[in-house]
């Protein structure tokens, strides 16, 4: 009896210790820079999105292409609160827990605000509503990105009902295979580890790394995107007729919101006012503007003069390229990434966008698409401790792990792309195939010719 008493105690007085030790409370300074980077994340849809795109259409389409960014943005942020962000990050009930999670907080239900959800350090907790915000304002931009590679010629009512669809289909799988997991704390031992690890994404599991979106955002939105610009066909004029942008000076602003607001989708992505945060506020500085440069650079190169929609575009292609890396890749890293990221985005701006032969009105692909794949690869060059980054972080050792694999972690990001891509190109031809059987996604030619301002929304944005 005794022997049985003594083995006991221990484990009574280690349960005691953890009944007794206090639940971890929210830090004001995390909350607070979660608070304002979600609101930057929004700042970057509207207006800094619709602006840069509707200073790159004609001037009879400006208005369409504003009020396509603006209602998208209302319409995910709706269709997030209700099932989405349920979807997305929650543990499934069935086999394909690893693909999509559960409606168990279908309109945020339990959800109250003193429920905490994890971060990535063991013991930090934020709001769960916080997080809520934060990653619907990811998701928003996501399908708004889309629009721009059907600028011009496309159903408002194939716009909403297009995306309600890819979004429910394509955004939510894929952000709960990359993204979901149980949280640092659930790893407290190999065996807790295992277990936990079951419950998560599918790609978290094979250990793909994306800071803040690379796949989940400008893959999967460039690649649904160039889908589209096929099933609709080119606009009417298109390779014949100069289609140039109407407003340059929309696009700068435009353009320049987006990098401000950025820094919240970067660093906010830290889930935490900490040193990662300033890491990816830096690299998502310093990458910006080495792409801005090397966009510059060969565009003065190839075609004798630099120009501002260069400028815009670079910076946009380096904001992309960054995005899966910026937490993970030091300072010299993200600045050879943004140097490679503004040559590569040209070329996927103009001669790859030759060699498909589509009509992507606004170069989503050749920016978003291009520069994503660029960034989500180079990640895992380029997070080898021995370069410069992060490494992989073991949580049950509570330390980097050694022994960092570049060719090991380049394919683990190839798969994560691959699976991006093909899901959300199959997903974006099913559902924009048969909507354009059912309802057409184009307007008629006299329309199109006139311009979807006044024939689909009744107004002008200018009045001579």
């Amino acid at each position: 009896m005794k022997k049985v008493l003594a083995m006991l105690l221990p484990l009574l007085a280690s349960g005691l210790a953890l009944a007794d030790a206090p639940a971890p409370v929210v830090n004001k300074g995390d909350n607070a820079w979660l608070l304002v980077s979600s609101a930057f994340v929004i700042l970057m849809s509207i207006p800094g999105l619709a602006l840069f795109y509707g200073g790159l259409v004609r001037k009879k389409n400006v208005l369409s292409i504003l009020v396509q960014v603006f209602a998208v943005f209302s319409l995910i942020s709706v269709l997030w609160v209700v099932y989405g962000y349920s979807a997305a990050f929650t543990e499934g009930h069935s086999a394909y827990n690893a693909f999509i999670g559960s409606l168990d907080k279908l309109m945020l239900k339990g959800i109250t605000p003193d429920t905490v959800t994890g971060t990535f350090s063991k013991g930090v907790v934020l709001p769960e509503l916080t997080f809520v915000v934060f990653q619907g304002a990811f998701a928003a931009i996501t399908c708004g990105l889309i629009v721009g590679a059907w600028a011009e010629r496309i159903k408002f009512s194939a716009v909403l009902i297009g995306l309600t669809a890819w979004f429910t289909l394509a955004y939510l799988p894929v952000a709960h295979m990359v993204w979901f997991w149980a949280g640092p704390d659930a790893y407290t031992s190999a065996e807790a580890a295992e277990a936990a690890g079951a419950t998560a994404g599918w790609l978290f599991q094979k250990g793909a790394l994306d800071f803040a979106g690379g796949t989940v955002v400008h893959i999967n939105a460039a690649v649904a995107g160039l889908v589209v610009a096929y099933i609709a066909g080119k606009r009417i004029g298109y390779g014949r007729e100069a289609l140039s942008p109407h407003n340059l000076t929309f696009t700068m602003i435009g353009a320049s919101l987006l990098w401000f607001g950025w820094f919240g989708f970067n660093a906010g992505s830290a889930l935490e006012a900490s040193g990662v945060a300033s890491l990816a506020f830096v690299n998502t500085w310093v990458a910006t503007a080495a792409a801005t440069l090397s966009w510059l650079g060969a565009e003065w190169l190839i075609k004798g003069k630099p120009s501002m929609l260069g400028a815009a575009s670079g910076a946009v292609a380096g904001l992309v390229a960054i995005t899966p890396a910026a937490g993970f890749v030091g300072v010299g890293g993200a600045l050879i990434m943004g140097l490679i990221a503004g040559v590569i985005c040209l070329w996927g701006a103009t001669g790859l966008k030759k060699l498909l032969k589509v009509d992507d009105s606004l170069d989503v692909f050749g920016i978003h698409g291009v520069g994503g794949i660029t960034g989500a690869l180079l990640t895992g060059v380029f997070a080898d401790p021995a370069l410069g980054g992060s490494g992989i972080y073991d949580y049950v050792a509570n330390a980097v792990a050694e022994n960092y694999s570049i060719a090991d972690q380049v394919v683990i990001q190839a798969t994560a792309v691959g699976t991006t891509i093909v899901w959300s190109g199959v997903v974006a031809f099913v559902v924009f195939k048969l909507l354009d059987v059912v309802i057409g996604l184009r307007v008629p030619e006299d329309q199109e010719r006139e311009g979807l301002d006044v024939t689909s929304h009744g107004e002008n944005a200018y009045h001579d």
